[in-house]
């Protein structure tokens, strides 16, 4: 019996499992020019598009992080500004000791990863609706410890050191390239995480937890894995924030609005995707640079799109092309072609 296919039958009746539906030379020759494209952003556009651009590339890391954890581990967090606001906390702290604030950024996420893997015995420990709520306090909790440190500016906020010898055009070039170079990594390793074993655990927990338990999985290891990379990289979105807003302040840093911005890009663009954080972020920074000036509808028209995107395309825009079309640019999970029995 056929079944509905993305390629053509094998004669002898055998299987045919591949990863994409196209050659993957085209995606490898798009990647390299859009990198190189990037790369190359500062010398090529305005001052102020290279800012917008830093701005993009911040939520795209804190989307992709947050889509890892909702959308392939099944635990939606309302407070990941929490690593958002350390991460910045932790730059601005090596930057008063004398660091490069630009060297501070992968220990920045290092420190996140660090603090989140306690954080998650406390937090394992609740589910649904409770452990979403539970993400929240922590995040409350860490902006209010910060705030009680005095030489960190407690609750009124502190300049980051450092930046002072770097002219206004110097300092938006290289936290562009910084911050550039981050959501690079952040993509690609999420790209590479979800292609390997890690990747198809979080697959098999996402379709059907009680079936993945059932099959061996060890459904707790890879949730608390997936929880300290997600703080790593949301910690090196707060550094680059930081660096590229060089004025921290508890209340700025561990913001809700950076998880509502997370959930919302990745809703609209696509949960469980690689693509969908990055189309969610692009429509966004349309929308926001279209709406801006909008007042009160601003946040109206937002909040319009969410439900309807919820209601009509529960998958999201990019999960909905995806389907109608068979396409992914970064591919992750397989394509079986048609199973022809044999005579």
């Amino acid at each position: 019996m056929n079944q509905p296919t993305s390629g053509a039958a094998n004669q002898d009746g055998s299987i045919s499992v591949r990863r994409s539906t196209h050659s993957p030379i085209f995606t490898l020759v798009g990647a390299f020019v859009l990198v190189a494209l990037l790369t190359a952003a500062p010398w090529i556009f305005s001052a102020q598009f290279a800012t917008t651009l830093t701005n993009f590339f911040i939520l795209v890391i804190m989307a992709t992080m947050w889509n890892l954890l909702a959308g392939y581990a099944g635990m939606v967090s309302i407070g990941q500004q929490a690593f958002v606001g350390l991460g910045a906390y932790a730059t601005l702290y090596l930057a008063l000791k004398g660091m490069d604030p630009f060297v501070t950024i992968p220990l920045a996420a290092v420190v996140c990863a660090a603090i989140s893997y306690p954080v998650t015995y406390l937090l394992f420990r609740l589910r649904g609706g409770y452990f979403s709520i539970a993400t929240w306090v922590v995040a409350d909790t860490a902006m209010l410890i910060i705030g009680t440190i005095a030489v960190l500016g407690g609750g009124t906020g502190r300049s980051m050191p450092g930046l002072q010898n770097l002219s206004p055009s110097q300092t938006a070039h290289d936290s562009y390239l910084a911050t550039w170079f981050v959501a690079l990594i952040v993509v690609a390793g999420t790209y590479y995480l979800l292609r390997s074993r890690l990747g198809l655990v979080l697959a098999s927990i996402r379709d059907n937890e009680v079936a993945a338990r059932s099959s061996g999985a060890n459904v707790r290891s890879a949730r608390r894995l997936v929880f300290v990379i997600a703080a790593a990289g949301c910690g090196a979105a707060g550094a680059v924030l930081v660096i590229s807003q060089p004025f921290v302040q508890p209340s700025s840093v561990f913001n809700l609005q950076w998880a509502a911005e997370m959930l919302f890009v990745s809703m609209i663009g696509g949960l469980g995707t690689i693509e969908g954080p990055i189309i969610g972020s692009a429509i966004y920074f349309v929308l926001q640079q279209t709406l801006q000036q909008q007042g009160a509808w601003y946040l109206i028209i937002f909040g319009s799109i969410a439900v309807v995107v919820a209601l009509w395309q529960p998958r999201g825009l990019w999960g909905a092309f995806r389907d109608r079309f068979h396409t992914e640019l970064l591919p992750v999970g397989h394509w079986v072609d048609n199973i022809k029995s044999p005579e």
